[in-house]
């Protein structure tokens, strides 16, 4: 089962299902969305996923025709989005609080990415919140 939540932890989902897939998202509305290059995504089935507490801080905005993004209203984590007609909703994989591993990525919406970050560059990683100079 995977289980997700805001920022604030009063917004929350489960779903019970597995990651078969991730998709990191370049596009401009993600981008904008996320204050970020990319947002990552898992579809899950609509049926395996169910709210389990902020109905009352939980907001949607309708980012494209059809497209719906839900977020805590109290602290702004964008959660899951979904296209009423599809079979599968999107996870916000940030906002996930389950451990979970998938070898099934991608990045998508490259043709849209933002001009400063490559996903293919390698940069130093430090284990914490150091800036480098």
């Amino acid at each position: 089962m995977l289980s997700g939540s805001c920022l604030c932890g009063r917004l929350a989902y489960e779903a019970d299902a597995e990651l078969e897939g991730i998709a990191h998202c370049h596009c401009r509305t993600c981008r904008k969305a996320h204050g970020a290059a990319f947002s990552s995504v898992a579809p899950v089935p609509r049926q395996k996923f169910r709210w389990v507490r902020g109905e009352e801080v939980r907001r949607s905005y309708e980012s494209s025709p059809g497209k719906f993004r839900h977020f805590c209203a109290e602290c702004g984590s964008h959660v899951m989005a979904e296209r009423i007609a599809q079979p599968v909703v999107l996870l916000r994989l940030g906002c996930l609080d389950t451990p979970a591993r998938c070898e099934n990525q991608r990045h998508i919406w490259r043709s849209d990415g933002a001009s400063w970050y490559d996903p293919k560059a390698v940069w130093p990683e430090l284990p914490e919140g150091l800036m480098a100079r």
